[in-house]
């Protein structure tokens, strides 16, 4: 069985990051798994109805688990709290990829949704740090393997070696 993966829609080319612009990481992997049905596409924060395009948001005081655990809030640049909006971002990205019967994530990192390598300080000050935003840190708490853009190799290679095929 070929291993589904949920895929931010910013690097499958859509434009729906905050700032209307998208992240497209696109290489030949991604197209070949695209046409393969492999990719389910999705974007946390269009699914929980935030606009494009909208406010810069950052997690205050903790990282995504914090969030979801209800010790820390997403607030954005203009300090509304916008925290209840990027948990529903989480579930339904969950929902998504256990519909899909998806086993990995590959999703954008920074972002207080999808990061799963750094997020932002909570500062805006564009410094980030180590830690996951809420969908990241949702999916992964069940199961699902989160990969950044920065570490799609590693993500073929995890693919491989499940398969024990090439890819």
């Amino acid at each position: 069985m070929k291993t589904k993966i949920l895929v931010s829609a910013c690097l499958m080319g859509h434009k729906v990051r905050y700032n209307g612009s998208e992240k497209a990481a696109l290489t030949a992997t991604l197209k070949d798994w695209h046409a393969q049905g492999r990719l389910v596409t999705h974007c946390p924060e269009l699914a929980a109805g935030l606009s494009v395009p909208r406010l810069p948001a950052e997690i205050v005081s903790g990282t995504g688990q914090d969030v979801m655990a209800g010790r820390a809030r997403i607030l954005e640049s203009d300090g509304t709290d916008v925290t209840e909006h990027y948990q529903l971002a989480a579930w339904l990205a969950l929902k998504a990829a256990q519909v899909a019967g998806c086993s990995a994530a590959l999703l954008t990192d920074g972002s207080p949704t999808c990061g799963s390598d750094n997020i932002y300080s909570g500062h805006f000050n564009g410094q980030k740090r180590d830690g996951m935003g809420v969908a990241a840190a949702l999916l992964n708490a069940h199961g699902i393997t989160v990969f950044p853009e920065s570490r799609l190799e590693e993500l073929i290679d995890w693919v491989k070696e499940r398969e024990n095929d090439s890819v």
